[in-house]
């Protein structure tokens, strides 16, 4: 009975950007390893060095080139994360970009995730907001017979993670632009929700413009003829393209709500202060009565019939109080008051 393999302490997990480095073979995982074995295991018939790093520093990434023979060009691109969502070839490697998003704080916070895939290696290059890819390892390993299918399977399974990421983003905003839709109908001043309708759909337009890309990639990734990719895996990478696309129909639809939501609430805004420019013309029509009647009578002329009348006084404040609740009476069974 073979006796289990023992765990043994790896320098490169204790460096700063490493998050995982180990070795695979028939689907399992094999042990952990340095990164500066990482190139020798590769070379090794039916074994895949699955190596998983955060924001790394240019001299770790140079470790990593070194150890894989990988691109300037590739490396500085995983350097920089600021790229659009894209496929390279660079001779029998493969470089992967594919944009991340998170919720933090009410606002979409995105980030990048790079990955180098060749002939026996996975390497992932993450930066920005991004859930570890602990759980897509676990997963994998969890399978044993489809991880055995080697790194083209780990780089779909990490694609799909970062899809299936968008649809809870997309979720929590749904989420909320149903409170901000019932609030409009309700809130006395719906102005206050208009800035953050424009914030959120000019979230969604980004997301859009991450998630959108990864179609292209998707389709040059079901191509024969790239290196450590296989044929039979064009369906799964398929997959992958038809959650984008419901993803980017999730985004359109949300973002028609969006727009309705927002002219709703600039309409309804219009509304209130129509309704208050009603109520202060109504008042003016009101007061317009007294002042007018005395504005009459404040003429300075010494001749006036009505001063010396003995009822001249309580006959005018009559009418004025009769003409001013008549208007009232108006503007209230027109719904002006």
């Amino acid at each position: 009975m073979a006796k289990p393999l023992k765990r043994v302490s790896v320098p490169s997990l204790g460096m700063p950007g490493v998050v995982a480095s180990a070795v695979y073979t028939g689907g399992r995982r094999l042990t952990e390893i340095p990164i500066e074995e990482a190139g020798e295991w590769s070379k090794k018939p039916g074994h895949v060095v699955w190596i998983g790093l955060h924001e790394p520093s240019l001299e770790l990434l140079r470790k990593v080139q070194s150890e894989f023979h990988l691109h300037e060009l590739a490396i500085e691109d995983a350097l920089k994360a600021h790229q659009r969502p894209k496929v390279e070839q660079y001779h029998d490697a493969l470089f992967v970009v594919a944009r991340t998003a998170q919720m933090v704080e009410g606002r979409i916070a995105f980030g990048e995730t790079h990955l180098f895939v060749g002939r026996g290696y996975v390497v992932s290059v993450r930066h920005g907001a991004s859930t570890t890819y602990t759980p897509v390892r676990q997963r994998c390993e969890a399978a044993p017979k489809a991880l055995a299918e080697g790194e083209d399977f780990i780089l779909y399974a990490i694609l799909d993670f970062i899809v299936d990421n968008y649809m809870p983003v997309i979720e929590m905003i749904q989420a909320e632009v149903e409170e901000i839709e019932d609030s409009i109908l309700t809130a006395s001043q719906p102005q206050d929700q208009i800035v953050r309708l424009y914030q959120l759909r000019r979230d969604l337009l980004r997301l859009r413009n991450a998630a959108v890309p990864l179609v292209e990639v998707c389709r040059r990734l079901e191509q024969p003829g790239l290196p450590g990719i296989d044929g039979a895996m064009q369906p799964l990478f398929r997959d992958v393209s038809d959650h984008i696309r419901r993803v980017q129909e999730e985004i359109e639809s949300l973002r028609e709500v969006l727009a309705f939501a927002f002219e709703s609430s600039l309409m309804t805004g219009q509304s209130q202060q129509n309704e208050i420019t009603r109520k202060l013309a109504a008042w003016a029509a009101i007061l317009a009565v007294p002042t007018a009647v005395a504005g009459i009578y404040g003429m300075n002329f010494d001749v006036l019939p009505e001063l010396h009348w003995k009822y001249g006084y309580p006959f005018v404040l009559t009418v004025i109080v009769l003409v001013c609740a008549w208007l009232y009476w108006r503007f209230r069974e027109k719904r002006w008051l």
